[in-house]
């Protein structure tokens, strides 16, 4: 195996990232499937069998994904690169002409911004992007089409922080249960 190569089982999950939004299943899939494990990049501080980072590569069958980090939702952001550069899983770093939120979590908009446009936007124009979820039912993109149609990421640097400082969203309704819970791989504390 190459050097930063993770040789994984198909019954491991890796996860791009960890968040307010949403809570990893994780935890309860390495409950039911013995031998399963969590995967997550180190910066994110959560709990995981397997940390990986910028580099790392995560091979299955004849195929291989490539770690990058993509920080600025969160610090431990990561994207997943396919080998052969045709398709991207860009977590929450880049949706379908959007971008993940960086009002909170240590989440940081100029981060963000290069993130993207070093890691995600380098890959060629035909690369299929399929982001973590999307808000319009639309599941797929690609690099060509962000890199001319994103509203946010077309914008100019300084012009991006302003859009992002500005968006006033409201705090996700279960911050409080989902990033504890996701901190430790999705397992949830039972109510008391």
């Amino acid at each position: 195996m190459e050097p930063g190569a993770l040789g994984l089982k198909e019954e491991d999950w890796v996860n791009t990232h960890c968040h307010a939004d949403h809570i990893t299943g994780t935890g309860v899939l390495r409950s039911l499937l013995p031998g399963c494990q969590s995967v997550i990049s180190r910066l994110s501080g959560a709990q995981a069998d397997l940390h990986i980072g910028e580099g790392d590569s995560i091979r299955f069958g004849r195929f291989a994904l490539e770690t990058r980090a993509s920080p600025g939702h969160t610090p431990g952001c990561v994207t997943f690169v396919l080998n052969d550069q045709s398709m991207a899983f860009t977590g929450d770093a880049l949706l379908i002409r959007g971008c993940g939120r960086t009002d909170f979590q240590q989440g940081c908009a100029k981060t963000l911004y290069h993130s993207v446009h070093e890691k995600i936007f380098t890959l060629p124009g035909n690369c299929l992007i399929y982001p973590a979820h999307d808000y319009h039912g639309l599941t797929v993109s690609t690099v060509e089409e962000e890199r001319t149609l994103n509203p946010r990421l077309t914008l100019s640097c300084e012009e991006f922080i302003k859009v992002m400082d500005n968006l006033n969203l409201p705090k996700p309704q279960q911050i409080d249960i989902a990033v504890p819970a996701n901190m430790r791989c999705g397992v949830q504390t039972p109510p008391s």
